[in-house]
């Protein structure tokens, strides 16, 4: 195993400022929702908002960040060993079995963590920043309606936007779980705390002592 410095400064603080907003938005959210009691709806309401518009402000700095980097080549799914990954995950981490990929600072996801994150980011997040937004600013104030989308209502906007933030939910708590799963319990969250990570190297070729190599090719 080395160390190797796999997240930077800029991905590590988009990682914990992403975490912290769609834990409030959805705290808040489901509070709009009428699922929990916590802020007082006005608030609430308030606080999403605001929380919505600093999550797009991130979004573009991390969309920039990706591009420039090339960090978006990370989440190009792959079918190879997808089928030895969800192995892994329901019986072989159990089993103590070896991990069926290797993480490289040029490979941080295995084949599962590609599919997962690339449909977040193509499609569940999207939803989420478009149905919010029309949620916003169709008829919420009345001098924003958008009467050329011609939306009778708002129902089949709040119920996307429900189903997306279930799918976070949902995502979370595995997430949570995938954490620990790691070298060690706290391995995975120490490298996103830190950005360095022991990784396994590659091999190195055993050192032949002189005495020996010397006496091997005079046979």
């Amino acid at each position: 195993m080395k160390k190797e410095y796999v997240y930077r400064a800029f991905e590590r603080f988009w990682h914990w400022t992403q975490a912290a907003l769609i834990i409030f938005l959805g705290v808040s959210g489901f509070e709009i929702h009428g699922s929990i009691h916590f802020f007082g709806y006005e608030n609430a309401v308030q606080y999403h908002n605001i929380a919505a518009i600093s999550f797009l402000i991130l979004i573009v700095f991390a969309i920039f960040w990706h591009l420039t980097t090339g960090e978006w080549r990370q989440y190009i799914p792959t079918w190879k060993n997808l089928r030895a990954q969800a192995q892994y995950y329901i019986f072989g981490i159990f089993r103590d079995a070896p991990h069926p990929t290797k993480k490289t600072v040029l490979s941080k996801l295995n084949p599962l963590q590609k599919i997962v994150y690339a449909g977040l980011k193509v499609l569940v997040i999207p939803v989420m920043v478009v149905t919010g937004l029309l949620y916003m600013f169709y008829r919420y104030p009345q001098k924003y309606e958008v009467l050329s989308l011609n939306v009778k209502s708002l129902e089949t906007i709040a119920v996307l936007h429900t189903i997306g933030a279930f799918l976070l939910v949902a995502f979370f708590i595995a997430h949570l779980y995938l954490i620990t799963t790691g070298q060690t319990v706290t391995s995975n969250l120490k490298a996103m705390i830190t950005g360095y990570e022991e990784l396994e190297g590659e091999p190195h070729e055993k050192k032949i002592e002189p005495e020996i190599k010397e006496a091997a090719l005079s046979k």
